[in-house]
């Protein structure tokens, strides 16, 4: 095969289908694509073979984008795919035509598309963008560039109108975005829809941010809908702000907003153009909000921060481990959950960002190089390992106020959450109030596992007579998607009428305040209601880090939490916690035993004083604040000099 006219392109495509694993398979899309490159239209009938192989639709989506960046494969083998009847190819094909020179022959097909109102939609117009297709916006960034933007790294550019040197004493003002939340401080939505343990952190950072002398503004970003754009009185004085997005039409949750991206990109720019000087902007995750953040950065001037996580890099790994995906499924799997497409932008906005920030993992440095695929030596010089953090204030205020419930030294807050945990734990049958709880507080979303949780509880009898279980989040009246899907399986398991009498208790979301009052009391108890000692339980396929985790071990509440991740580096094994096979729901049931009887043994009360120290020592938000702004400091510093 060596001396045949697309030998390269064989061997690059042989790689990708006898690739270990489906992450190295979709790796191998760099070497495909130089193949093709060299080979030019002799690849062709090899990668079309690829495109059509029902089998392996991993080699089908890495061949696609291989095929996109030359002329004659583009031609031959992608653009008769913008017809194709298979939803995943059409959208790749969209997607590979980007990175390649304009093809006439389609233009129209892509007008046709652009007018979509979903992920295909704003692919086709990414891809016209590049072309500088009229039907495209006047855009170029780096994330819009597709398949082939490895050697794209801007972070040498001029920081532009927010310019400034490092000794400049005005202080330094600092954008966070989270596009998928409410956000104004109060925390109110807390659990609902998409706002989740970021949500908590980004308002608590905000205000820790500013307790540093060398950070005079911070700009918290996130959605705002129906035309109510929220801007505060002044944007430009000291402090920190809560400013929206405006988006068009519904709220929806993240993974259905990428046809946003023009709006949002539209809505951050005049954001930061009116907020300006911005010194840096910090990013959290691959979604539509950080693609047009990046983009407008870059038109900006303005230096990125990452938090680079392996997301959907573990999640792949996991589930073809499990064997729930594989080269047959991917392709039908990509289509709902754009794996590729967040694979490939996590790994746009890493080389686009002027410093990247990492969680604590126990192997951090395999995770980097296999997960990732980042030298940490050669990258040391903008990696920087930050733990989240939390703020132990209201959970110590909770922890006192909770210990003199019903006196008359109880504030009107704590009075209104014990009520209402009261008013729930009163729906439970007389035979159950003598328990303790087993609680969970989260997004119902199939990544943190509630429904696994309540499957697991509901199936063991050691575990239902054992405990009461509490799970709070979610919309319960107007569910999402995400929601509807979990509240379905929660009910199949136990009936919503049989609920309180089986001992399951849905709150819905609920406020901070309240869940960390909550928090305080399933660790003490309630007289008449439940029994103290109860545990906190997270079922999530993975955490990162995991912040409801810490708030949690802050209590003083034994915790179970997934074995892989963040948790793994704070949670003490058989001390503060258990660390299980979430994905299991025979082992998690059984580690939700063994946490109620660590929770019920003579030494707790110190093992979860012992809980709240680790916490205190290694994770307050204070700390996560001036390690962060030594990150921005460095940032400023580089491209000020």
């Amino acid at each position: 095969m060596n001396g045949s006219p697309a030998s390269s392109t064989q061997r690059a495509l042989d790689a990708v289908r006898q690739a270990p694993s489906m992450l190295t398979g979709l790796d191998g899309m760099d070497d495909l694509t130089d193949a093709v490159r060299a080979d030019g239209a002799a690849a062709a009938p090899l990668l079309r073979a690829a495109v059509h192989d029902p089998t392996d639709t991993l080699t089908a989506v890495v061949a696609v984008h291989a095929a996109g960046v030359a002329g004659p494969t583009a031609a031959a083998v992608v653009v008769p795919l913008l017809g194709s009847a298979v939803p995943f190819l059409r959208e790749h094909a969209a997607w590979s035509l980007g990175s390649g020179p304009p093809l006439a022959e389609a233009v129209g097909p892509l007008t046709a598309m652009a007018g979509d109102g979903g992920l295909l939609g704003t692919l086709a117009r990414a891809t016209l963008e590049t072309w500088g297709s009229p039907a495209g916006a006047s855009s170029r960034g780096a994330s819009s560039r597709g398949a082939d933007s490895r050697g794209a790294d801007s972070r040498g550019a001029d920081v532009g109108a927010g310019a400034r040197g490092p000794h400049d004493d005005r202080g330094l003002t600092v954008a966070q975005l989270f596009l998928h939340a409410d956000l104004d401080g109060s925390l109110l939505h807390a659990g609902k829809g998409d706002t989740g343990g970021i949500a908590t952190l980004l308002v608590q950072l905000g205000d820790a941010l500013l307790a540093d002398p060398r950070v005079a503004r911070v700009l918290t970003l996130s959605r705002s809908h129906h035309g109510q754009d929220r801007r505060p009185d002044d944007p430009l004085a000291p402090g920190h702000h809560y400013l929206g997005v405006p988006l068009p039409g519904p709220v929806r949750h993240a993974a259905d907003t990428w046809h946003l991206r023009e709006a949002v990109r539209d809505g951050l720019r005049r954001i930061l153009t009116a907020a300006a000087p911005v010194d840096v902007l910090h990013l959290r995750m691959a979604d539509v909000g950080a693609w047009a953040a990046a983009e407008v950065a870059e038109e900006l001037g303005i230096p990125t921060v990452l938090t680079l996580a392996p997301d959907p890099h573990a999640l792949i790994a996991a589930r073809e481990d499990a064997g729930s995906l594989t080269r047959t499924t991917f392709g039908a799997v990509d289509h709902v959950e754009h794996l590729v497409l967040r694979v490939r932008l996590l790994r746009d906005l890493a080389a686009q960002a002027a410093a990247l920030v990492v969680f604590p993992r126990p192997d951090l440095e395999r995770d980097l190089r296999d997960l990732l695929h980042l030298d940490p030596g050669t990258e040391a010089h903008r990696l920087t390992v930050v733990p989240e953090g939390i703020d132990l204030a209201p959970l110590d205020r909770a922890a006192r106020e909770v210990g003199v419930a019903g006196g008359s030294g109880t504030p009107p807050a704590s009075r209104d959450a014990l009520c209402e945990l009261d008013a729930l734990l009163a729906t439970l049958p007389a035979e159950r109030r003598g328990l303790p709880l087993v609680v969970s507080v989260g997004r119902l979303h199939r990544v943190k596992g509630m429904a696994t949780l309540v499957e697991a509880w509901a199936a063991d009898p050691a575990c239902t007579l054992r405990c009461n279980l509490l799970v709070v989040g979610g919309d319960l009246e107007e569910p999402t998607d995400d929601e509807a899907e979990q509240l379905t399986r929660i009910g199949t398991t136990v009936p919503p009428v049989l609920a309180p009498a089986r001992g399951l208790l849905l709150a819905g979301h609920r406020p901070q305040g309240t869940v960390v009052t909550w928090l305080a009391a399933v660790r003490r108890g309630r007289p008449g209601l439940c029994a103290p000692g109860g545990v906190y339980v997270s079922a999530s396929l993975k955490e990162e880090f995991g912040i409801a985790i810490l708030e949690a071990m802050a209590s003083g509440l034994v915790v179970v939490a997934p074995r892989e991740g963040g948790p793994a580096t704070y949670v003490e094994e058989g001390v503060t916690g258990l660390l299980v096979d979430t994905t299991s729901p025979a082992v998690l049931a059984g580690a939700v035993v063994r946490a109620l009887d660590l929770a019920a043994a003579p030494d707790a009360a110190d093992r979860g004083d012992h809980a709240r120290a680790v916490v205190a020592r290694r994770f307050g938000i204070a700390r996560m604040a001036s390690s962060l702004a030594d990150v921005y400091a460095g940032v400023l510093g580089a491209g000020g000099s």
